[in-house]
């Protein structure tokens, strides 16, 4: 059975870059095969990834909806075009969802998408997404049910007030959500007791708070790909523990 871990947070938090972390723990850790999903319109998670980019299902939604494929069934052709989407690493492979829906009806493409999806991802061991704050893709049902909900704050207030905004609009969802869990990211010192009150009202399981990493800064500074960060890197033993405390001993059946 696929294990998914869904990551949220408004700009700036770095939520794609524990995306990138997490990925880069799978893999080192021979933990099975691994998608990475994009679900921010904004797409660069690719870049964390040392990956390409050539096309989402944002672009392939839209060629269904405007360009009859002749000899082939809608689904069939969405269904193939979606897979050959997918940009295939040495260790992890990646699918871009791309910009929102433009003006118009996506009802039936969204449908056939969400089957599509689900057969894609139940492809792999473990399928990590990183998504918007306003968690479109998730809220129009295009992946599969969410085992971890990650929620990224930076450390002030206002990321805490949007984490809260999220927990809100995920328990509107018509999914399932089996775990709820908040991260506050790039910490300098302690955790302000302010934070930490905030965070006690909201119910939710703190899962790490991870320190602001200075040769981390730098590969996200310079652009370079997250998987090539040293092992002995001071964020990696964080990411371990943090990892350990998400995933455990989980069997994959």
């Amino acid at each position: 059975m696929t294990v998914t871990i869904a990551l949220a947070g408004k700009g700036g938090t770095g939520k794609t870059t524990l995306a990138g972390l997490l990925v880069r723990h799978l893999i080192q850790r021979n933990k099975g095969t691994v998608l990475a999903i994009d679900a921010d319109p904004s797409s660069n998670l690719h870049m964390v990834l040392g990956l390409p980019l050539a096309q989402s299902v944002g672009d392939i939604r839209e060629d269904a909806r405007d360009n009859a494929q002749p000899g082939i069934s809608r689904q069939e052709w969405l269904d193939y075009a979606v897979r050959m989407a997918i940009e295939e690493g040495e260790h992890v492979d990646m699918l871009a969802m791309g910009r929102p829906e433009g003006p118009g009806c996506y009802c039936a493409a969204n449908h056939m998408l969400r089957t599509i999806m689900d057969g894609v991802c139940a492809a792999y061991d473990y399928v990590v997404m990183d998504n918007e704050a306003g968690m479109e893709h998730l809220s129009r049902r295009t992946t599969r049910n969410v085992d971890h909900l990650v929620l990224v704050s930076d450390v002030s207030m206002r990321g805490l007030a949007a984490v809260e905004a999220m927990l809100s609009l995920s328990k509107e969802l018509d999914i399932d959500i089996r775990h709820t869990y908040i991260v506050v990211n790039r910490l300098v010192d302690n955790l302000p007791a302010s934070m930490q009150a905030k965070i006690k009202a909201m119910n939710v399981p703190l899962l790490a708070t991870l320190p602001y990493d200075q040769e981390l800064a730098a590969f996200d500074g310079d652009g370079r790909p997250l998987i090539e960060l040293p092992q002995d890197a001071p964020i990696s033993a964080v990411i371990e523990q943090m990892a350990q405390q998400l995933l455990g001993n989980q069997v994959k059946s």
